[in-house]
């Protein structure tokens, strides 16, 4: 495909990242044979703030293998980030369908969180395949720390949501594997640092917003 043409399906792969109902999981949701928690109104908004989070680190997701695969050189490595990327539709048709259940929406900050990863993602992939694989891992590493921490933090009735992470986190952590493996580099503290806060920022603000 030509410029034009990788520009279109990016366009659309935007679009159903963005448009809630979107985009449909090949797995089974890891909640389904959970029984539904009777919460009260203060844990279902805590709940519903701590899963739009995870919803909204799933487009972030999206947005970053999507930058990368447009400017990874190597064909292999592109391919790499596309399969990666098809497996976190899963993640945020999941974290969809709780928010749903839970009667809450996706952050109303996700286009902007969309067009920072993706121009982040694009900038990895222009810096070379080592480095791009580099953000791949320390972002896995990074989001496998942040949803223990949620687990930790959800109550311990809501079996549904806990399902969800725990399969999350076993996934991401395979995707941090399969980076190093392929030959990821190890990115200066200052950049990881400044993921970091980044990530900070956005939890804080989607909490709620």
């Amino acid at each position: 495909m030509n410029l034009l043409d990788n520009l279109i399906v990016q366009f659309d792969q935007a679009l159903k990242t963005l448009v809630p109902g979107s985009v449909h999981a090949q797995r089974p949701n890891p909640a389904g044979n959970q029984a539904t928690a009777e919460l009260d109104a203060d844990d279902r908004r805590h709940v519903a703030g701590l899963m739009r989070i995870n919803h909204t680190g799933e487009v972030c997701a999206q947005a970053l293998y999507q930058g990368q695969a447009l400017t990874a050189r190597l064909p292999e490595v592109r391919n790499s980030m596309t399969l990666a990327a098809a497996e976190e539709i899963d993640h945020l048709s999941w974290c969809e369908d709780r928010l749903n259940e839970l009667d809450s929406r996706p952050s109303l900050l996700n286009p902007l969180w969309y067009g920072m990863s993706f121009g982040l993602g694009a900038l990895a992939g222009m810096a070379g395949d080592r480095w791009s694989l580099g953000f791949v891992a320390e972002t896995e590493h990074q989001v496998c720390a942040h949803l223990k921490d949620h687990l930790g933090k959800l109550p311990a009735a809501d079996g549904k949501s806990q399902a969800i992470l725990n399969q999350m986190l076993e996934d991401e952590g395979r995707h941090a594997v399969n980076a190093e493996a392929a030959g990821a580099a190890e990115l200066p503290l200052p950049v990881k640092g400044a993921m970091q806060f980044m990530a900070a920022v956005m939890k804080q603000t989607t909490y709620r917003i």
